[in-house]
């Protein structure tokens, strides 16, 4: 069976056959292929007047349209997401993070290794004789980027460049 000219399918071998292109974003001259380009236009790149570019599905998912207003706006051509995210400050919950102690009288001096204790006598003072350790309060995270991609299979997407002048319902 032809193929619709510009239609898309997923082939599991590392080359385009006979008749199609792989959709990695090249440049075709409009000379010789009008009848893609009137499907496809500059939607996804070239400047429509020497050139156009075929879908760049590389490490991409494709989705469908919508120009409705009861869901996310995503229209013909888009390309969005990320591949890695680096959390900010406004993206994390709402929480908080518990001081860990002990009831019992406190028995070390240093708080290195130790918790918050119970001082056994009442004693206030003006400067402390020892700070809290650092992994008490210790920062976590670093502000590397961590993987933003769902699970995926690899093969190629590729666009029918001859075929059957797709006719409209």
């Amino acid at each position: 069976m032809e193929p619709f000219l510009g239609e898309i399918r997923f082939f599991p071998f590392p080359f385009a056959p006979k008749g199609w292109a792989l959709c990695n974003g090249a440049l075709l001259p409009l000379n010789g292929n009008q009848a893609l380009f009137s499907l496809l236009g500059a939607v996804y790149g070239g400047d429509g007047k020497n050139n156009f570019a075929l879908p760049d599905l590389r490490g991409r998912v494709p989705v469908h349209k919508n120009n409705q207003q009861d869901r996310p706006i995503v229209p013909l051509g888009m390309s969005a997401g990320e591949e890695t995210h680096v959390l900010t400050t406004n993206e994390i919950p709402a929480h908080t993070h518990t001081a860990t102690g002990s009831n019992a009288a406190a028995n070390e001096k240093t708080s290195t290794g130790n918790y918050w204790a119970q001082a056994s006598t009442t004693t206030y003072g003006t400067t402390p004789d020892t700070t809290m350790s650092e992994s008490a309060l210790q920062t976590v995270g670093g502000s590397a980027p961590h993987t933003n991609m769902q699970p995926y299979l690899v093969g190629n997407f590729c666009i029918a460049i001859q075929g059957i002048y797709p006719p409209r319902n």
